[in-house]
C-alpha cells in the first residue's frame, strides 16, 4: 500500500451543529465512495473550517459515522477577505494501491466551485 492524500471541501448553508454535521458527513463519505475506502484504510484527517463556523466539530461527524479509531483534528482557516464562506475541507491521508493520478478529490456544493479543474 502506499500512503495518498486526499483533498476535499464542502460549502454548508448556516452554521448550525446540524447543517455542519450534516456536511461533514456527506464530504467524509462521498471521499471514500469515489476512492473505493474503507475506515480500515483511513490514516487520518484534518478538518479546517471558515472562521465563520463555529456550532461544531466537524470532525465529531466521523466519530458519528463510526471512525472512533481514526485520528482526527480540527483546524480554522485563515480569513481571507473575500474567500467562500462556510466552507468545511478536509485532508485525509490513506493507504490506498491507487496511483496518484487516480486519487478522486471530492468538491461538493458550492465548494465546488473552488476546483472547477476537477472532475465531479
Amino acid at each position: 500500500m502506499t500512503v495518498r492524500a486526499i483533498r476535499g471541501a464542502i460549502q454548508v448553508d448556516a452554521d448550525t451543529r446540524e447543517d455542519i454535521l450534516a456536511g461533514a458527513a456527506e464530504l467524509v463519505t462521498a471521499v471514500l465512495e469515489r476512492n473505493d475506502l474503507t475506515s480500515d484504510d483511513i490514516i487520518s484527517i484534518l478538518f479546517t473550517a471558515t472562521p465563520d463556523l463555529t456550532a461544531e466539530f466537524p470532525a465529531y461527524a466521523a466519530r458519528l459515522l463510526g471512525l472512533t479509531d481514526v485520528p482526527l483534528m480540527c483546524a480554522c482557516e485563515i480569513a481571507v477577505p473575500g474567500a467562500m464562506p462556510r466552507v468545511l475541507r478536509l485532508l485525509a491521508h490513506v493507504d490506498t494501491p491507487r496511483p496518484r493520478a487516480e486519487i478522486r478529490h471530492v468538491y461538493l456544493r458550492g465548494a465546488a466551485a473552488l476546483r472547477t479543474d476537477l472532475p465531479q
